[in-house]
């Protein structure tokens, strides 16, 4: 038997009121402004057009590093990464000495919005196009008898483990290929088979940005890709769903005029000026490497243990002079980027929009991304579109003119909006 449903839940200090419409909060995973717009201009998106006009269209400040993991979590639990614990998809954990991916909920600090939702009563459904994310996404969620798989492992949900199973009968298609458009629009056509069936009342629904790594925003496959986007989006309406629309980061093109990835080697240089000792971590590092390589534009730097302090500023003052680098930090980077201060390393570097960070040129491979590299991670792809397909209270109205987050999107979603959409 389902919990009773409660008129509002608490998590991480935050209520939220439980909407008497369905709601399907959406992470257009690398989705900048610029994808929106290449396609609303050429009537590509008419059901977007008439969200815009409907309810609410601005801009929302991501999560730092503007990465998957990193703002996937803050979304799914409306905190920082300072409380939430995920500040990359990788990282080097001094205690144990090893390089790790931080995909697995054993890393999360907080609540998750979906899991205190499921527990109030509500039919809770989240759908990721990564596998990677999925077990940070079904962190308390099944337990409260909720939903949680991939478009990317569909086929393999079990009732136990996933919340469900016949996930390819329920949206009447195969498990589709990760590095593929269908990933993503798998996730959107899941949620809204959800919805139809009644298996579902609230949503959150993440696709991923192989598109965004591949094509940019006026090419024909992006823009066909936006106008499917935007039939699902469409479907959702006519279900009477709310939708409150984000991305985890944007995109953007990282190469020289010849179209050779432009990449700063830090570890080499570093190499080269100090001598050895240092770890570069690369926290865009992750399974999909056809999609960037490992190659962002944050990375951190572990110095070697001799190094004194004089030692340090002279790398932080390096560091800071290298072309195509736009910012450098020290320990001050947790407090100034939100970060968690005991999975940071010594330095933070974050570099330009048309600038990757790198280890050696013989760690990465480069035959992955010969096509041109399209990437994420720094300031330049830190904005994203913050769409809500009703107006907005007052209050939310002044908060979005502001400084709003995109992992905001939850509460605006749920308690910001001006129509009677959620239980007195």
């Amino acid at each position: 038997m389902p919990p009773p449903r409660s008129s509002s839940f608490t998590v991480n200090g935050r209520i939220y009121f439980t909407p008497a419409r369905p709601v399907a909060v959406i992470c257009l995973d690398g989705s900048s402004d610029e994808y929106l717009d290449a396609a609303l201009v050429r009537g590509r998106m008419p059901n977007l057009q008439r969200l815009c006009v409907e309810g609410h269209r601005g801009l929302a400040r991501g999560a730092m590093p503007s990465f998957t993991n990193v703002n996937n979590a803050s979304i799914v639990t409306g905190v920082p990464p300072s409380v939430h614990g995920i500040g990359g998809n990788f990282f080097y954990d001094t205690a144990s000495g090893q390089e790790v991916m931080m995909n697995s909920a054993r890393f999360l600090r907080a609540e998750t919005i979906p899991a205190g939702a499921a527990r109030a009563g509500l039919k809770v459904a989240v759908v990721t196009a990564k596998e990677k994310l999925r077990d940070i996404f079904a962190h308390g969620l099944i337990e409260a008898k909720g939903i949680a798989f991939s478009s990317e492992k569909a086929g393999q949900a079990q009732l136990a483990t996933h919340g469900i199973d016949n996930v390819e009968k329920l949206v009447g298609r195969p498990t589709p290929p990760i590095y593929s458009a269908e990933a993503s629009l798998y996730v959107l056509r899941a949620g809204v088979a959800l919805l139809r069936a009644g298996q579902a009342s609230l949503l959150y629904l993440s696709t991923t940005d192989y598109v965004q790594h591949k094509h940019a925003p006026e090419t024909a496959e992006a823009l066909d890709f936006y106008a499917a986007i935007d039939r699902e989006l469409g479907e959702l309406q006519k279900l009477g769903a709310i939708i409150g629309l984000t991305a985890d980061h944007g995109m953007n093109a990282k190469q020289r005029p010849d179209g050779s990835p432009n990449v700063l080697y830090l570890e080499s240089l570093l190499t080269e000026k100090y001598g050895p000792g240092f770890r570069v971590i690369l926290p865009i590092t992750d399974p999909y490497v056809v999609h960037h390589g490992a190659l962002g534009s944050f990375a951190v730097v572990h110095l070697p243990a001799e190094f004194s302090a004089r030692r340090k500023f002279n790398v932080l003052h390096f560091l800071n002079h290298l072309p195509g680098v736009t910012e450098v930090y020290g320990r001050n980077a947790a407090e100034k980027l939100e970060l968690p201060a005991d999975r940071l390393g010594d330095i933070v570097v974050i570099s330009g929009r048309d600038v990757v960070l790198g280890r050696t040129p013989e760690y990465h491979d480069l035959k992955a991304i010969q096509s041109g590299l399209r990437s994420h991670g720094g300031r330049y792809e830190e904005m994203v579109p913050f769409l809500l397909s009703e107006p907005l209270k007052p209050e939310y109205q002044a908060r979005a003119a502001g400084d709003p987050r995109n992992f905001e999107i939850f509460d605006f979603a749920l308690n910001g909006l001006s129509s009677r959409s959620r239980e007195e």
